[in-house]
């Protein structure tokens, strides 16, 4: 029963311009792994490679560590635990996150019969919901203006708003905006996306401390280590690492990156750092320290939504998570997944 494989790229078409501190997306490729017994072709497990530019590790060479994943696998016999899946990983260097991420998901589906189901629970089964925080895009003001009430409309608790791109007066203003209109009972979550300089950071923290955030991200760009550890003793603006995890890859450097810098949270994207089973261990160190942690999609489409929304759901977490629906392409692809007031939902 030796395992067999092939990947295809896809287009994902966004269907409003997605303005971030990195540029405005249009389309985003993606691509899909499909994994299957060589006996049993009928029974695929799929699984999703999305890296992203200017993030992403492995973004100009994903096709080539794909094809040789492929190639390589008909040498395995087909997993039937856990266990064995992480075993196979492996085949795929840490250089590649991005790509172990697709592996992992479209091993656990084909060992769970190939139908989109990695882990059964309370989730899958649709008896529980997991707490997602509202998206609010870059654009103009009445722009994002717009976005903010709807989500609150929509029933969201949580608004996350990304900062860094427009005039960071006009940005103020919205926070000002949200605070004003609708209090305290909504939590707001700013990412920065590494947009702010080491000249204007710290006055640019202490006007983002007028608006009670929950918390912001990555203020400014990775690897500025004691500059990142002197902005999180700025109490008044809880701060969560979010690029700067991205490739530390062994667990002595992980470790170092979180006692040198001791953030209030980290944001753990798996098609980043390296998959569910990278960011498992992200998430135990960060609990062994006392540090809040959530997990955030990265544009994948519903395939990757999928995988993540199941692997979210084993922690029962509690803090709003970063993840949706796939609702922000034209052509995605069909999903088991809708929102609720603020909150994902599984349909079986």
């Amino acid at each position: 029963m030796a395992l067999a494989a092939a990947f295809e790229k896809y287009t994902l078409r966004f269907r409003f311009d997605a303005g971030t501190s990195r540029g405005v997306l249009r389309l985003r490729d993606t691509y899909f792994l499909k994994i299957w017994d060589g006996q049993k072709p009928e029974f695929k497990g799929v699984g999703e490679a999305g890296p992203l530019p200017g993030l992403s590790p492995d973004y100009a060479v994903v096709e080539q560590e794909l094809k040789r994943l492929c190639d390589q696998l008909p040498d395995y016999e087909v997993p039937t635990t856990n266990k064995s899946v992480n075993d196979l990983l492996d085949l795929v260097p840490s250089t590649a996150p991005s790509v172990r991420f697709a592996l992992e998901l479209a091993l656990k589906d084909l060992i769970n019969g190939g139908r989109g189901l990695l882990y059964q629970g309370p989730f899958t089964n649709g008896t529980y919901t997991v707490p997602i925080n509202g998206l609010v895009w870059m654009g103009s003001f009445q722009f994002m203006k717009d976005q903010v009430d709807q989500k609150i409309k929509d029933g969201y608790r949580c608004i996350k708003v990304k900062i860094g791109a427009i005039d960071f007066d006009k940005e103020c203003g919205l926070l000002k905006y949200i605070r004003e209109t609708y209090g305290t009972r909504i939590s707001i979550r700013a990412d920065a996306n590494g947009a702010f300089g080491k000249g204007d950071v710290f006055k640019k923290l202490e006007r983002l401390a007028e608006f009670s955030l929950h918390s912001l991200e990555q203020p400014v760009k990775p690897g500025q280590i004691d500059l990142m550890k002197g902005l999180c003793t700025f109490q008044s603006v809880p701060i969560a690492l979010d690029e700067e995890l991205i490739g530390h890859n062994s667990l002595p450097e992980q470790q170092a990156i979180l006692d040198s810098i001791s953030p209030r949270f980290i944001v753990l994207k798996p098609t980043l750092v390296g998959g569910l089973a990278a960011t498992e261990r992200w998430i135990r160190l960060a609990e062994e320290r006392g540090i809040g942690w959530w997990i955030t999609s990265a544009l994948e489409s519903n395939v990757g939504l999928n995988g993540l929304a199941q692997f979210t759901a084993g922690f029962s977490p509690s803090l709003p998570q970063g993840l949706g629906t796939g609702l922000l392409f034209h052509n995605n692809t069909a999903s088991k997944l809708s929102i609720r007031n603020g909150r994902l939902h599984y349909h079986p």
